[in-house]
């Protein structure tokens, strides 16, 4: 079952892109990649840390992206 796009906005808070859901003085209402977003497990691995990756997989948006860091998949260590 698909997701709505209001209940993947709750999956777009920390994302770079979040500014394009209504954050912003320029009247744009929804980021372009909401509508096909779809819910998947990452690890969210700060771009000063070392491997192992140890980071606690969480759920995000497949266009999710943060400042400085990297989506990993969740079985991965590097």
């Amino acid at each position: 079952m698909a997701l709505s796009e209001s209940k993947k906005l709750k999956y777009c808070v920390g994302c770079r892109e979040d500014f394009y859901n209504g954050h912003n003085p320029y009247d744009i209402k929804r980021c372009w990649c909401l509508k096909s977003a779809k819910v998947v497990w990452r690890k969210l691995v700060h771009v000063d840390d070392r491997p192992p990756f140890d980071h606690k997989a969480q759920r995000v948006l497949d266009c999710y992206t943060k400042s400085r860091h990297i989506c990993i998949e969740p079985k991965e260590r590097w």
